[in-house]
């Protein structure tokens, strides 16, 4: 088989390629300063293993570790919730994106992201990357020199599995039309470049954090930017065929609910170490309260959504239910750990009923979401970050900050968003053909469909 270079080929390596480029780059200091490692650390390793503070340690590594690997089966539960939602022509397309946007998330995120959004300087607005590596013999990044609740290394990988659930929220709103090397490019520029900009801005000490913004685990560092990165997107790239008729709006109807109720549920259990992990240690109190307001909120926004739905579409709505324990979950995402079991609820409550109305606000003006990634992810992102300010212990988070924290973040990531893919459109075209739409992605992108029924 003979393989053609073209112009996209050699767009999409150059982009994998820039952020190692632009590490050797700005490693080269590093490198330097390696070579001359200076004053020993206070602590080895081995000295560290026999005081009495290693079992904590060890404790809070593990959990983060675990948390990560929750986090990780998200990727999963997104790739069966965007396959289930979509017709099944679509499947392999869907499926093959999500591996996509996971496996080059992490290597972005280490070559370029990890440094730039924790690193403990820049200009509040912006700091350089490098390689995330550390030396495995350095004690300071294996003791509570570096942190008291787990090494380097945990901390990289639970934060790396946050990061490519940017684009992954993308990746369902734009379902089922849009041209695979234009995603690839996009999403590489989204995962390794916008999100750790706006997440260095609170996560990395940046100046919503120095104006007192606070979101536990990403109701807006990662959920609204997702939520706000998908509407600039589907605003460029238009509704699927046949969705907006003359005669009214025509439903395009998922193929597999059963497959989108498993990655509802696969969601919820990665919700525990999403919510969990970003206690950032294993205290019993803190792991446990986050979980619990984490359920509750979902199990309200649920419930809220069957009721809201049933009543304006007169029938309980199955996908709807699933979009509302979603909408809970990203509800409460900001403030986990820092509202009542009570507040809880009603934030979960609240975002499912904001999501019902959402959904059906887009879809009346004409804004296809095959999911409802732009309403889950956005608006009940911001949501729940807001909430922060109305219903935390801490007198400490005002509602205007985190208004304003929200609200930056959204602008941030639609303005980044839509100037990416609208490029993209100029230079390579972001959708594909009517006839490659009406066959399906699976055999016009792919080749292969996803199911063979005889």
């Amino acid at each position: 088989m003979k393989y053609r270079f073209n112009l996209r080929t050699w767009l999409l390596v150059a982009l994998m390629a820039l952020p190692l480029l632009t590490n050797v780059a700005f490693g080269q200091e590093e490198a330097a300063a390696a070579a001359d490692p200076g004053p020993e650390s206070a602590y080895s390793s081995e000295e560290y293993i026999a005081s009495e503070g290693y079992a904590t340690f060890a404790v809070n590594n593990l959990w983060i570790c675990i948390a990560a690997a929750l986090v990780f089966i998200m990727h999963l539960g997104f790739a069966t919730l965007e396959s289930g939602l979509t017709q099944s022509k679509n499947t392999v397309n869907i499926l093959f994106k999500n591996v996509w946007i996971i496996t080059t998330g992490i290597l972005l995120y280490a070559f370029w992201g990890f440094n730039s959004m924790y690193p403990g300087d820049g200009n509040g607005f912006f700091a350089m990357g490098s390689w995330f590596g550390g030396d495995l013999n350095d004690a300071s990044l294996t003791t509570a020199e570096y942190n008291a609740g787990y090494t380097w290394w945990g901390d990289f990988i639970f934060q790396a599995m946050f990061a490519a659930t940017a684009a992954t929220i993308v990746s369902g709103a734009v379902a089922e039309r849009i041209k695979l090397t234009s995603f690839m490019i996009y999403a590489v520029i989204l995962v390794g470049l916008a999100y750790p900009i706006s997440g260095y801005w609170k996560w990395g000490g940046g100046w919503l954090d120095a104006r007192g913004f606070y979101d536990f685990a990403g109701s807006s560092v990662v959920h609204a930017f997702g939520g706000f990165a998908a509407l600039a997107a589907v605003l460029i790239l238009g509704p699927r065929k046949g969705k907006y008729t003359s005669s009214g709006i025509k439903p395009i109807v998922g193929h597999s609910l059963p497959l989108a109720a498993i990655g509802v549920f696969l969601l919820w259990l990665g919700w525990f170490g999403f919510n969990g992990g970003s206690a950032l240690s294993a205290d019993p109190k803190a792991v446990s309260y986050a979980l619990t307001t984490t359920s509750l909120a979902a199990a309200a926004g649920a419930v809220a959504s069957i009721f809201t739905s049933w009543i304006v579409l007169k029938k309980p709505d199955l996908s709807m239910a699933l979009n509302g324990i979603l909408a809970g979950l990203v509800g409460i995402t900001a403030g986990a750990d820092t509202v009542g079991e009570g507040s809880s609820v009603i934030i979960g409550l609240v975002a499912g009923v904001i999501v019902v109305f959402s959904i059906l606000f887009f879809d009346k003006i004409k804004i296809d979401d095959p999911v409802g990634a732009v309403s889950v992810h956005g608006i009940c992102g911001m949501w729940g970050t807001i909430a922060v300010g109305i219903f935390s212990f801490d007198p400490g988070h005002s509602l205007g900050v985190q208004i304003l924290g929200t609200v930056a973040i959204s602008i941030f990531a639609f303005v980044f968003s839509f100037v990416v893919f609208f490029v993209l459109k100029m230079i390579m075209g972001v959708r594909v053909s009517e006839e490659e739409e009406s066959e399906g992605l699976d055999v016009a992108e792919h080749g292969a469909p996803a199911y063979h029924i005889s």
